[in-house]
């Protein structure tokens, strides 16, 4: 019997990436808070994620979260990352862990760490023989509101995963593009995520087994500074694509 999994943000461009390899894979229960335009596998429902009782609504049945929804502007405002990205994730976690869900897939965001690219490592760490690389175990350090609002989420499902057990693993998301890699944008082909690798990434997120985890989602660059290790060795990540080939 396939898994059911609940996608927050559904609509959006990480959702995209996902449904268009992985439609048939799960039972899936789709949520964003615009009714959908085109046509999407599974049950979509139209709320909004700082809907309590809609949440949980949803929430019922659900084997795996894949929770994707928040403000993505990068310049967004305190108040709609608070509401959206921060009381949003929380009332998503709390619903999930009531309602006895297995496993949680957060998408985090290389902006959780976007003060580590200083000045005096650029453009050196773009290069493919640089040895240093973020790993996972380094602490946040945002580089915008947004990227506190990541952090943030991460330290939720830390929260959530040591006081009641629920498996989490936040995906640190790089430059997600459809087709190629950014044009002439250095910074981007370094972090790029193709759509089947994205689509491969949270599929394994469902299927592996972890306990509280933080990876980094990106293609198997020639040029990265953000390490795969955690990725391949918990969650059986295989990268397909690579940026470099694309040159």
């Amino acid at each position: 019997m396939a898994q059911s999994v609940l996608l927050t943000g559904a609509a959006g461009r990480v959702g995209d990436a996902i449904l268009g390899d992985l439609a048939a894979e799960y039972e899936w229960r789709l949520m964003d808070r615009d009714p959908p335009t085109e046509d999407y596998p599974g049950e979509f429902v139209v709320a909004d994620i700082t809907d309590d009782d809609a949440v949980r609504e949803a929430m019922d049945g659900i084997d795996a979260v894949i929770h994707l929804a928040g403000d993505p502007r990068k310049t967004a405002p305190w108040d709609s990352v608070l509401t959206n990205n921060i009381d949003g994730t929380q009332t998503i976690f709390e619903a999930a862990v009531d309602a006895g869900v297995e496993k949680f897939a957060f998408a985090s965001s290389n902006h959780a760490v976007g003060h580590y690219e200083t000045e005096d490592r650029t453009p050196d760490m773009y290069r493919a023989d640089d040895d240093y690389l973020l790993d996972g175990t380094e602490l946040p350090r945002p580089g915008n509101l947004y990227g506190v609002s990541k952090a943030a989420g991460e330290s939720l499902g830390r929260y959530y995963h040591d006081e009641y057990g629920i498996a989490v693993v936040n995906v640190r998301i790089g430059n997600l593009t459809k087709g190629h890699p950014p044009i002439d944008y250095e910074r981007g082909q370094a972090m790029w995520l193709s759509y089947r690798d994205c689509a491969h990434l949270f599929d394994r997120c469902v299927k592996a087994d972890y306990d509280y985890e933080i990876v980094y989602g990106i293609s198997d660059n020639d040029r990265k500074y953000y390490s795969l290790e955690r990725a391949k060795d918990v969650l059986g990540y295989e990268p397909q694509d690579n940026s470099a080939h694309h040159d």
